[in-house]
């Protein structure tokens, strides 16, 4: 009777060791991939916020933040004109399909719509309105936070750190 009983003990122990590695490395993994989940303001001299980013593993900066209220993931993009969201995103968060437009993108020419973001928030800035476009052609939740948002900042990279702030009045 405890041998049985001995051998399940043994199977159950490296079941839950293989549960819980896998529990680590997916939480490890996905801090290499964002590294930017809790994002914290920092406030200058002149009481304007900034914000800090590190680059991920793969040489992006990807960050948490809001659209509207709703929570979501940013991937900043200089080489974008707009904030590009995709339809999945869009219509989860109740934002309307203006008209249809083409952009030009690294893997061709794409129809989307145009739209316009009440509000984004990423840390302790806000900017808003913000024109976006919705994007039917892609099939993750991840927002490209292009030029229509980053125009109203201004940005440094130092290293692996990119800091944004609200442009110093001179």
């Amino acid at each position: 009777m405890s041998r049985p009983l001995g051998k399940g003990m043994v199977v159950a122990a490296w079941i839950l060791l293989l549960v819980l590695l896998t529990w680590f490395f997916n939480d490890r993994l996905e801090q290499q991939r964002n590294p930017n989940r809790q994002l914290a303001s920092s406030i200058s001299e002149q009481g304007t916020p900034s914000v800090r980013l590190e680059r991920n593993r793969y040489g992006h900066y990807v960050a948490d933040g809001f659209i509207n209220g709703e929570p979501v993931e940013f991937m900043l993009d200089t080489g974008a004109s707009d904030v590009s969201i995709p339809l999945s995103v869009a219509e989860k968060i109740g934002l309307q399909k203006g008209r249809p437009v083409t952009y030009q993108t690294a893997n061709g020419s794409i129809r989307a719509w145009q739209t316009v973001v009440d509000e984004i928030r990423l840390g302790g800035l806000r900017v808003g309105p913000v024109r976006a476009s919705i994007n039917p052609h892609v099939t993750d939740t991840g927002i490209l936070l292009g030029m229509s948002f980053l125009k109203h900042l201004d940005f440094s990279q130092q290293g692996n750190t990119l800091t944004l702030s609200y442009p110093q009045t001179r």
